[in-house]
């Protein structure tokens, strides 16, 4: 149960939205599997440029794991209400429209 009580730390510590996050663990055949739940608009600080988080997650993780003599893998699940894999798109339009005010001073 370190792994759990790790992955809930740290992320909690990453997120804005703490009581959003849910982390629970599954044994098997072939390990044991944290799956991690958070809010929408933190997923970007779990996964991190590139997915550099995340991975730093897995790999710390990883390690928890060796100490216990288990294999540890995490899942990180999309948000409610995305089901095409792609990270939402941000309206620019206000961001143009200041550029252009600028670019006529």
């Amino acid at each position: 149960m370190k792994d759990q009580e790790f992955v809930e730390y740290v992320v909690k510590a990453l997120v804005e939205n703490q009581d959003e996050v849910k982390v629970e663990r599954r044994v098997d055949e072939m390990g044991v599997l944290i799956t991690l739940d958070v809010a929408a608009e933190d997923m970007g600080k779990i996964i991190g440029r590139d997915g550099a988080t995340a991975k730093a997650l897995r790999t710390l993780l990883r390690v928890v794991g060796m100490k216990n003599n288990a294999r540890v893998n995490l899942k990180i699940n999309e948000p409610e209400g995305r089901t095409d894999g792609q990270v939402p798109r941000y309206d620019t339009s206000d961001v143009d429209a200041v550029m252009n005010d600028l670019k006529s001073l």
